[in-house]
């Protein structure tokens, strides 16, 4: 059930999302309406977006916009390993910044369809904390959406053609 006095914490994994909208619908996510949608009107406590750059791709301007709006943003530098490899992802910054901030929320939104939240959401649950998950369906783990409070798939009404994202 969802109560306007909620308290609400949103947590965007944008690689996740930006490649989601990318590649599955050729286009860019509207993050204002994205973050209307997580809300459903309820109290907003934070709104975190997670960002990993690479210095080939200055993305100030995206992230100025993203603060711009509501959002908080952590950002990382893509590690790449000796071997070539590539690293980054926040996973466990999303993971600790919602355990620190379960006592103080109703509902965790988080924007991910990463299988890898399963073992979070299951304890957010045994928390008391409400855990909805927020992603495209045919890019989110089948065991992220059944461990869920609430599954919300994303659908194009959320996606732009502009430089919005």
């Amino acid at each position: 059930m969802i109560l306007q006095a909620q308290r609400v914490g949103v947590f965007v994994d944008v690689q996740n999302l930006f490649y989601s909208a990318k590649y599955q619908h050729h286009m860019k996510v509207d993050f204002q309406k994205l973050l209307a949608l997580c809300l459903n009107e309820r109290q907003l406590i934070r709104a975190l977006t997670y960002i990993v750059q690479t210095p080939d791709i200055d993305q100030s301007s995206f992230i100025n916009f993203l603060s711009s709006i509501g959002y908080e943003v952590k950002s990382k530098t893509l590690r790449v390993r000796p071997d070539g490899t590539a690293k980054g992802d926040w996973d466990m910054g999303i993971a600790i910044d919602t355990i620190a901030m379960a006592d103080r929320l109703d509902v965790v939104v988080l924007v991910s369809g990463d299988g890898d939240f399963v073992d979070l959401v299951d304890m957010l649950k045994a928390r008391g904390v409400i855990v909805e998950i927020v992603s495209f369906p045919n890019n989110t783990a089948e065991d992220l959406k059944l461990a869920a409070t609430l599954y919300m798939p994303l659908d194009r009404s959320i996606l732009i053609k502009g430089s919005k994202a």
